[in-house]
């Protein structure tokens, strides 16, 4: 009950407050905001930000999806007593399960070293 009062009277305040700034006030804000997206360094991380999503991202999606192949591929094989074909998969499903976390860390890393540049 307490939280819902609080959140009310946030509410109230925050309309009582923007309805006395008014819509001129609004407008400064946000053309305030634009010019400040449009800025060469704020560009500069979007772009890096973009380029991050491109590359480091795909690659755990795609580890798992290779992965998830190669364990199907060896449970169906033609050949061999199902033992064998349970125990390629089990071996496929640890190569891939490494892959995966090679592919995590080193989009945590391409993260990271993003985040420190933009720092710069």
């Amino acid at each position: 009950m307490r939280g819902k009062i609080g959140i009310i009277v946030g509410l109230a305040a925050g309309y009582v407050l923007g309805s006395r700034a008014g819509r001129e006030r609004y407008e400064q804000i946000k053309d305030r905001a634009q010019q400040l997206w449009k800025t060469e360094p704020v560009q500069k991380q979007v772009e890096n930000v973009k380029d991050l999503g491109k590359t480091a991202a795909s690659a755990v999606p795609s580890a798992v999806w290779d992965g998830a192949v190669k364990i199907v591929k060896a449970a169906t094989k033609k050949t061999g007593t199902p033992g064998d074909k349970l125990d390629a998969a089990i071996d496929e499903s640890k190569d891939a399960a490494a892959d995966v976390k090679d592919a995590a860390k080193e989009t945590a890393d391409a993260a990271k070293e993003a985040a420190n540049d933009a720092g710069k």
